[in-house]
């Protein structure tokens, strides 16, 4: 599958600029780390991408849905990592795929909303800030931070080091993304 091929797949599927906004990070994201860990970046920017792209159409299916659309394209391991992002639905962890998207998922987006309440947005924004913020729980209440411990562990990053991975890929394409 192509990115452009994902595109209009994740297009066809999710309207919301948010939701757009949320894809295009986190494929920026894990492009980044596929080409740190010396993997695939193409797939693994993909599998960013796509990670959502039946859950505003489709809320109570996902991620079923793009998960099975991907089965019947041949993109098993790709479909296998979307259908892991969440701890909760008792999925395997068997690649470093599946083990990073669901590291960088939650706390992309939660970067992301760190920015938002930043007058200088990403500009400046340090780990420690955005660490000091996953321990005030009312601040984007609905980001489960036991998701992003869980992925932290699973891929075997130190916290810091991976939200500075994370705003860094942000800072460099904050244009693109509007931050």
């Amino acid at each position: 599958m192509t990115r452009d091929e994902a595109r209009n797949i994740l297009e066809s599927m999710t309207k919301g600029d948010s939701l757009l906004r949320h894809a295009r990070s986190v494929e920026l994201v894990m492009e980044a780390y596929g080409k740190h860990f010396g993997e695939d970046s193409e797939e693994w920017a993909i599998t960013g991408m796509l990670h959502d792209a039946d859950y505003e159409a489709y809320p109570e299916e996902h991620p079923n849905r793009i998960v099975n659309m991907l089965r019947e394209i041949g993109e098993e391991k790709i479909a296998h990592a979307i259908s892991a992002h969440y701890t909760k639905w008792g999925v395997e962890y068997e690649t470093k795929l599946d083990k990073a998207l669901l590291a960088c998922d939650e706390l992309t987006g939660f970067t992301i909303a760190c920015c938002q309440v930043r007058p200088e947005s990403i500009e400046g924004l340090t780990a420690k800030s955005v660490k000091k913020k996953l321990k005030q729980k009312s601040f984007a209440a609905k980001v489960e931070r036991d998701e992003i411990e869980k992925g932290v562990e699973l891929l075997g990053v130190d916290l810091t080091e991976h939200i500075e991975f994370i705003i860094k890929v942000l800072e460099e394409n904050r244009k693109d993304l509007n931050i």
